[in-house]
Parts: C-alpha cells; structure tokens; sequence
C-alpha cells in the first residue's frame, strides 16, 4: 500500500511531486517523466481504463491526486471511475480560470479544433498553433499546411505527428514551455502571425502571455474553450489557494 498515486505530466502535477515526495506518479511520455524531481517513482505509458484499473489494485494507494491536463476528459473520467469503483479518495487538481479577464472580449471562441479550423478556413494569413500536436490533422483536413505555423513539446511523438498532418519542417516550434510574452511577441512578428489559435489552459499555459501580443498586433485570436468535465466523487484542489472546494 502506497500513501498517494499522483496522474501527473502538468505543471500542477510535478508541484504535486514535490509536495508530495513519497508518491507514485503515472505520466504518459518518457519526456513527461524526466522533467519530474530525481528520484521519482515514476510509471511511464498511457493508460486505459484497465490498466488505470490493475495499477490502483495493485499498489492500493490511500488517494488519487488527479493533476491531468484540464482537456484531457477521457482520462479524468477513467481515473474518477477506477476510484469510485474501488473506493479510494480522489482529488482533483484543477487550473483556475480567469472568466474576468478583460481580453476575453476580443478573443473568438470555439469549442474544438474542428470549430476552430472551420474558422481558419474563412480566414487568410499565416496561422499560429498552440493546441499540441494530437489535433494537427483536424486543421490540415481543411486548412493548408503552407499557413500554418505550430509549437509543440520537442518530442519524437510529437514530431511524428506533425510529419503525419503534413506540418512543414520549417513550421515546426518544439519548444516546452512556460513562453515570455516577449518570446511570443517575437514569434509572432518573424513569422509574420495574422492569427492565433491556443486553448483556454490557464495561468499554468500561460494564456495571458500568448494572448496579449496577438491582440497588440491586430492579430485575430480563436480561444477553444475549457471543457467541462463530468462530475466525479471527491473534491477539487485549487493550485492557487491551496483549499479544496466542490466542483
């Protein structure tokens, strides 16, 4: 039996590491897991709903600290029904959002990469993509890869990807971030940027940082928005106060 299983590959979750040093922690990439602290128990591979199942049974953990990618429904779903089904705690850690910022007014906003890249389609200029390599093909389905410009981690993963959805070489940013809104503004001006298409990922995913320059240039803005996760048994952790609330 262990004290904490931790889903991780976020910032919020290699916080999660530190505060919680004796954790086992579940990432999906190689990558993801050599930015944990030294010395980390670290699981590396994705999971299904069975294999999150065997490895809850198999190290039963006190709780589950679920410190996942805000978009990535699929697995908050399948974490929050292995422990309801085996009756362990769950916490989830959850980025906060900033419904007040003053720029959400001026920014368009979908609800996917298919929206988002119908939008494209209406559009003209170089394009600048902030959304990970897994949706590429969505866009290149209807947008030309000519136009679009697209910053991913600097995986092979991810470079396979962009090689699949016909993203050009030259086109390619691999960098991890966190990204300055100086670093951002220079992208945006070498590449000649007339539009940004980002999620709404946070403070965390610096949104702010990426969507203030683009709004300085005239540049047009596609936020696609957070989407809202089915509610699960347990509670909610805020990164930013510490507290726990309901969902």
């Amino acid at each position: 039996m262990i004290n904490t299983l931790i889903f991780g590959g976020t910032t919020e979750g290699r916080q999660a590491v530190l505060d919680e040093p004796d954790a086992v922690v579940c990432v999906t990439t190689a990558y993801a897991g050599s930015l944990l602290p030294p010395g980390t128990d670290c699981r590396i591979g994705r999971l299904d709903l069975d294999g999150m199942r065997a490895l809850m049974t198999e190290l039963r953990p006190r709780r589950v600290l679920d410190a996942t990618h805000p978009f990535a429904l699929q697995v908050h779903d399948n974490i929050a029904a292995c422990c309801s089904e085996l009756g362990i705690p769950l916490v989830r850690i959850e980025r906060p959002e900033d419904r007040e910022a003053a720029w959400r007014k001026h920014v368009l906003t979908v609800r996917d990469a298919k929206e988002a890249a119908s939008l494209l389609s209406h559009m003209e200029g170089p394009v600048f993509l902030t959304t990970g390599s897994h949706t590429l093909s969505v866009y290149t389905e209807t947008v030309s890869p000519d136009r679009l410009y697209v910053r991913v981690l600097p995986t092979a993963q991810s470079l396979t990807l962009c090689e699949q959805a016909g993203i050009h070489p030259s086109h390619i940013i691999a960098m991890q971030g966190p990204f300055s809104a100086e670093l951002n503004a220079a992208l945006y001006d070498d590449l000649h940027i007339q539009t940004l298409v980002t999620k709404d990922s946070g403070a965390a995913g610096g949104i702010t940082e990426k969507v203030l320059p683009a709004l300085a240039r005239n540049m047009d803005v596609i936020l696609i928005e957070r989407p809202q996760a089915a509610a699960a048994d347990g509670n909610n952790l805020n990164p930013e106060t510490g507290g726990q609330h309901a969902r």
